[in-house]
């Protein structure tokens, strides 16, 4: 029998069933399998009922209906399972297939598979997926990176499925070789972990600085979301603070403040680590939800630390202003970090990223989408090679604009004990990005006069290094030089 299907995709969770019917939806035959067979069968009496897609009960089933070159899907768990699928699929698929991991892998993993799978003359492709459950269904942003020959055997697929911004043009394109695609859905979700926590801070501000109830705030979250701030996440805030419980009252009051995570912005922090860039608010929102989980250290310690009543006063809509301001300008920055990692990736791992592109990929779909992408488009379009978004044009003045507010908050909030770390940190961040000189001399001084790690001289060119015999003692030594 002829084969028919244009792509196999394993995985019958939420997002792998929802992808599928995506897909069938634009036209394309799917072949569904799943490592329990039982799901397989669920999925086509249930879900998939009266659709094109077709099931497979066994890898070899699922290969025999593939067009070629094949294409298949994964859609598992990170980590092991990945591997353990790519050694069953790989003995029954020929040079030219397609494998295509669609989980939320480690850019390194997906670079060590890369390699691996073209050394057997297979192409392969890390891509994220972002938009969630809903994303899925009705058009996710879709991340590929990995083997470039694999594009355009899978850009129909993609960019059907895909959202598309109001021109039409589709939230996918090709991010760049090996594990581009994965790393740029890794910083994707770290700057969502910033919004997020960003957005927390502006609520407690709100809430325990202004005394402002969840009914009192749905109606100011939805004037931020009319404005500059329209977004998915400030969408979602505002329909959560309007949700009420069985009982009438906000059901936001009654969930536990202890937040979760799975790991991708801890991995964008260790990467920003290794490559040496300053994404502090991105790292501030990661911490922000390990002190969440400390839930019990913290009701002993409100019994013992005291700080000042937390309750502002004075005129309430213009600090709720100037909270909008501020978290506006934070977000800048926040973007502005996560761009610099992606260019600082780019260059070590030789990536040709479009970061104009990422922009548009991230501009609808994904649970980072909002107005503001679109400013960043903008921006790279019209100067690619940018080295920082604070320096658009229309950003710096848009950081001019919200400064006085910015500042204002953040003052205030530390006078009155309310804890603000993402919105703190990246005001610091703006103030020493701005500094034309740091107090890092007397820093480089201290590790020479410890540890002899020399230095460089403001009245000598960069590149040459000295040591002092700080104490008299000891003879003329020097450590290795320091990177900078």
């Amino acid at each position: 029998m002829q084969p028919t299907a244009d792509i196999a995709v394993i995985g019958l969770a939420v997002m792998g069933q929802n992808l599928i019917l995506n897909m069938n939806d634009h036209g394309f035959t799917v072949v569904a399998y799943n490592r329990t067979v039982e799901k397989v069968d669920r999925f086509l009496s249930q879900e998939a009922k009266g659709t094109k897609v077709v099931g497979a009960h066994s890898v070899p089933e699922m290969v025999a209906q593939l067009k070629r070159p094949r294409r298949v899907m994964l859609m598992v768990k990170a980590g092991a399972a990945v591997d353990e699928f790519l050694d069953q699929l790989l003995p029954h698929l020929e040079p030219g297939d397609i494998l295509i991991d669609g989980g939320n892998s480690l850019f390194e993993d997906t670079i060590r598979r890369t390699k691996a799978v073209e050394a057997k003359g297979l192409l392969y492709i890390g891509t994220g997926v972002s938009g969630g459950e809903e994303g899925a269904r009705r058009g996710p942003s879709i991340m590929p990176g990995g083997s470039p020959g694999a594009w355009e055997h899978v850009r129909p697929i993609f960019q059907a499925i895909a959202a598309k911004v109001e021109d039409g043009s589709p939230c996918c394109d090709w991010v760049g070789e090996n594990g581009a695609g994965h790393f740029v859905k890794m910083v994707h979700n770290g700057i969502e972990y910033g919004d997020m926590q960003l957005i927390c801070e502006a609520y407690q501000l709100l809430r325990d600085g202004l005394g402002m109830t969840a009914d009192e705030m749905q109606p100011v979250f939805a004037r931020w979301n009319e404005g500059d701030l329209d977004s998915y996440l400030i969408q979602i805030t505002r329909d959560i603070l309007g949700f009420k419980d069985t009982d009438g009252q906000p059901l936001v009051d009654k969930i536990l403040d202890t937040a979760g995570q799975k790991g991708t912005g801890k991995w964008t922090v260790m990467s920003s680590q290794d490559l040496g860039i300053p994404i502090t608010l991105i790292a501030e929102a990661v911490y922000g939800r390990c002190v969440s989980a400390l839930k019990e250290e913290r009701v002993q310690a409100a019994k013992h630390l005291k700080g000042p009543k937390p309750r502002i006063s004075g005129d309430r809509a213009a600090f709720t202003e100037a909270v909008r301001q501020a978290l506006y300008a934070a977000k800048i920055v926040s973007y502005a970090q996560g761009f610099m990692l992606m260019r600082a990736a780019a260059a070590h791992y030789q990536w040709n990223l479009n970061y104009g592109g990422v922009a548009l990929m991230w501009r609808g779909g994904c649970i980072i989408r909002s107005r503001f992408l679109g400013k960043i488009k903008e921006a790279f379009d019209h100067k690619p090679k940018l080295s920082n978004l604070m320096l658009d044009p229309f950003f710096k003045k848009a950081i001019r604009a919200s400064q006085r507010s910015w500042r204002q908050v953040v003052a205030t909030a530390a006078r009155k004990g309310l804890p603000i770390p993402a919105l703190a940190t990246a005001l610091s961040f703006y103030d020493g990005y701005r500094s034309a000189r740091l107090p890092a001399n007397l820093l480089q001084a201290q590790r020479d006069y410890f540890g002899a790690h020399t230095y460089e001289r403001v009245d000598q060119p960069r590149g040459q290094f000295f040591h002092t015999n700080w104490t008299g003692h000891g003879g003329v030594v020097a450590s290795s030089t320091y990177n900078a």
